[in-house]
């Protein structure tokens, strides 16, 4: 229930800033007490052809009645984006902090799972960077996958940058 609130109203942000939205692909459950791992699928907006695949723990409220910290889930995540069609390219962010493709919420209200993208121009690759925001301490939990460009036939609908 808790979940579904915080992906509510992660959800409601995300359609206001126009960011992607995530469609469960996957629920794999790990243990009797009810904690998964949940499986996204995440097409980019601004970059067509290009699906990326996001699994994250999921706590149940058993987990949450045994160890507290009734708010938040874990920051540990994983990421995978492929090629999934031809790859068009529209006004993405071009600077080293990249842009954010994707947001949800994995506490009541201050931690987010993230998906920023960053164009490596010299390698002509597309990196995904999966990570979590938070308030205090940030969070060092990280995962990152690249889509290689170079050799793909790629539209840039603003021209490739040179």
């Amino acid at each position: 229930m808790l979940k579904r609130i915080g992906w509510l109203a992660a959800a409601s942000f995300v359609l206001y800033t126009g960011a992607a939205l995530a469609q469960e692909v996957g629920k794999v459950g790990v243990d009797w007490t009810g904690n998964d791992i949940i499986v996204e699928a995440i097409k980019d907006p601004k970059v067509e052809g290009v699906t990326c695949h996001v699994s994250y723990f999921d706590r149940g409220v058993i987990d949450r009645l045994r160890k507290g910290n009734w708010f938040e889930d874990p920051s540990d995540s994983a990421i995978s984006c492929q090629q999934t069609g031809p790859i068009t390219i529209g006004d993405i962010d071009l600077s080293k902090g990249g842009e954010e493709v994707f947001k949800q919420g994995i506490s009541l209200i201050w931690k987010k799972q993230v998906v920023n993208r960053i164009y490596d121009k010299a390698n002509d690759t597309l990196i995904y960077l999966s990570h979590s925001r938070q308030v205090q301490d940030g969070s060092a939990k990280m995962a990152l996958t690249s889509v290689p460009l170079y050799g793909q036939q790629v539209t840039w609908t603003k021209g490739k940058p040179q």
